[in-house]
């Protein structure tokens, strides 16, 4: 079965600068794939290539079997994006919000409905305050309520930047736990993230990457193995200097 994302040399040029250089990886059906590098590695540039928000280069990018290059509007409906610094209408309660986005979202009202029930679901631990203005969320409430927002269509493909950034460690635990969660409903998660423990717990397979440069892709434990290393921490720091 080919997977469901297919990354080719992959490659992205700011001007003179090459800031991802010849990428490839995979991403299977209900797996949860990594990219894990410093700020600055490249792993923003490949996920909004991916999400048809920037321009490829060069090599090709393959969503369930279409071209994201060719065919971006079809490769859109697969996907969902959920950026670092994503915000929301601070003026919207929560739930007008979410009843918002599932408009612009869905093709009719009976998945409108479905979207908002299953976006009210995930994130029913805010309670009572998501029907307060989003302006009094504290930024654990906001991610909670963006990353339903982001799934309540259930793409095939969910793509996360660094999606427990700044969060405490209960709203950071809870957030991970669900991340883990939605390969039960059939998707498939891309994430970013610097914090290599939190990758440790959560993915299927990681891939580190600094410089625009892609240096592994494995489990953990795989990864951890062949560098004798005891966390991806040591990985990262121990593939990056075999490889110069």
């Amino acid at each position: 079965m080919p997977a469901l994302l297919e990354i080719r040399d992959v490659r992205k040029f700011y001007g003179k600068k090459e800031a991802v250089k010849g990428v490839s990886f995979d991403v299977n059906e209900k797996e949860i794939f990594a990219l894990i590098g410093p700020n600055g590695a490249g792993k923003t540039t490949i996920l909004r290539m991916i999400s048809t928000l920037l321009e490829i280069n060069g090599g090709t990018i393959t969503l369930n079997g279409f071209d994201v290059k060719q065919s971006p509007n079809k490769a859109r409906e697969y996907l969902t994006y959920l950026p670092d610094e994503a915000g929301a209408y601070k003026n919207m309660t929560g739930i007008n919000y979410l009843k918002f986005m599932a408009a612009l979202c869905s093709a009719n009202p009976q998945e409108e409905k479905k979207s908002v029930e299953y976006a009210v679901a995930i994130c029913s631990s805010l309670g009572s305050a998501l029907y307060a203005k989003i302006k009094t969320y504290s930024k654990g409430m906001m991610r909670k309520l963006l990353i339903s927002r982001a799934v309540m269509t259930r793409p095939k493909l969910a793509i996360l930047d660094e999606p427990t950034s700044g969060l405490d460690i209960i709203n950071g635990l809870e957030i991970r736990n669900f991340i883990k969660s939605l390969t039960g409903e059939g998707m498939s998660v891309l994430l970013s993230s610097h914090n290599m423990l939190e990758i440790d717990y959560l993915s299927d397979r990681v891939g580190i990457i600094d410089k625009g440069v892609l240096y592994e892709i494995g489990t953990s434990d795989e990864l951890k193995e062949k560098y004798q290393a005891i966390n991806l921490e040591e990985v990262f720091v121990k593939a990056v200097a075999h490889s110069e």
